[in-house]
């Protein structure tokens, strides 16, 4: 769709141009995109090597790739779409097509819950981004595939589409019959997508019915969320705890960036009020929270580390003398409050965009953004994975370059 666009300086209209205008008042985001730009044609090269989804890197700063089978998979080709959008390289655009359509296998993926991660972070920005009517049709068609491959998972008398097949809690304490994680909003989109492109309201109402109970059973009176909740065979919540995070009465701060996004996302896809208010109280909490950092890159959890909150974890196997932050919750969050500020109006809308717009900036900075060729590739330095699991503690995270460049596109393209 051509766009006409605004340029104040001349005081012009210009029809006819493609390609998203960045606001010359924020400069950082030009800038950002040309650093990405160079740094994932670097990261591509490495991938091409391993032929595999660049995920992390290990402890020896090697690039750790995984297959299409795994959580990851849709988010470097997702990225690589974002970046394309806003520089217009066609060997960006190239190497997108490639590992996006390297993923085709994965729409039977079945396993777990996140194939609406896999499939439409990537042919979703796909179908979005890419001026080839016959490639997207196709790729239309990959996506319905997928969400009637996410629906097999979905009980209708639990109500909720099951994220996990494992029987036991990351610790062997609980025994799970149909556990369900808050990461799993964001796999709901696909299916709202899926209802407007076939007219089926199958796949809508089975995320509003996800939505709908989560909002009931994953919140705590003060917006806080629980990682897992677990279920029984008639879709009452039996479990609450964590998985990822430090405890389970804590607050995993990518936990709560999740359900920012997701619940802000089901109410741009459906307009329900309660959906927006849930988003809301959730995104008060994690902005207004004590213990958030003054540069607003949460700690990895909350309350990491405080009295009143009983982990088993044992820290000192870790040997670190700090509490690790977690830049992939706050690219998450940022990307999450851009599209809420839309959504609301006055001082609210404000704080939501001025929250947005300075995390992002800090993320563009030298604290964060990794030199070109380091990092693995990546660009985002300083996420964490699970430490529970003493898995991908303080490194790059390929989701966490995903949801920046998400939110930076989302910012340049406010009208």
């Amino acid at each position: 769709m051509k766009r006409k666009i605004l340029i104040p300086l001349l005081g012009l209209t210009v029809a006819g141009l493609t390609l998203s205008f960045i606001p010359n008042k924020l400069p950082f985001i030009k800038k950002s995109f040309e650093a990405s730009e160079k740094q994932y044609t670097y990261l591509a090269k490495q991938a091409d090597k391993l032929k595999n989804f660049p995920r992390t890197i290990n402890k020896k700063g090697e690039l750790v790739v995984t297959s299409e089978w795994d959580w990851t998979g849709g988010f470097f080709p997702g990225s690589l779409w974002y970046i394309y959008n806003k520089t217009g390289d066609e060997g960006i655009k190239n190497e997108a097509i490639k590992w996006t359509e390297a993923l085709e296998k994965a729409k039977n993926l079945d396993q777990h819950h996140d194939i609406g991660f896999v499939m439409y972070c990537s042919y979703g920005n796909a179908i979005k981004y890419l001026k080839d009517p016959k490639k997207v049709e196709a790729y239309k068609d990959i996506i319905i595939h997928s969400a009637n491959t996410a629906l097999k998972r979905y009980n209708p008398k639990v109500g909720l589409i099951k994220s996990w097949n494992q029987k036991k809690s990351w610790d062997g304490k609980t025994t799970w019959q149909y556990p369900v994680i808050i990461d799993n909003m964001l796999n709901l989109e696909m299916l709202c997508y899926v209802s407007d492109i076939t007219g089926d309201p199958k796949f809508r109402n089975v995320a509003i019915s996800h939505a709908t109970k989560t909002m009931q059973n994953h919140f705590r009176p003060d917006h806080s969320t629980y990682h897992v909740v677990d279920y029984d065979e008639n879709g009452k919540a039996i479990h609450r705890q964590t998985n990822q995070g430090y405890a389970d009465n804590s607050t995993w701060a990518r936990g709560q960036a999740w359900a920012i996004y997701g619940f802000t996302m089901m109410y741009k896809e459906t307009k329900k009020k309660e959906f927006l208010e849930t988003a809301k109280a959730a995104a008060s909490f994690y902005m207004n929270h004590k213990n958030l950092p003054k540069d607003k890159i949460p700690y990895w959890d909350f309350n990491a580390q405080q009295e009143g909150y009983k982990s088993d974890l044992d820290f000192a196997y870790l040997k670190l003398d700090y509490i690790p932050r977690d830049a992939s919750a706050a690219a998450v969050v940022a990307s999450a409050l851009v599209d809420l500020s839309t959504f609301t109006t006055g001082k609210e809308s404000r704080s939501y965009l001025e929250f947005a717009k300075s995390t992002l900036k800090t993320l563009s900075g030298p604290a964060y953004f990794a030199d070109y060729g380091t990092n693995g590739g990546f660009l985002l330095k300083h996420s964490v994975g699970s430490i529970p699991h003493n898995s991908e503690i303080d490194v790059p995270l390929a989701y966490a370059d995903y949801y920046y460049l998400e939110g930076l596109t989302r910012l340049s393209e406010l009208k």
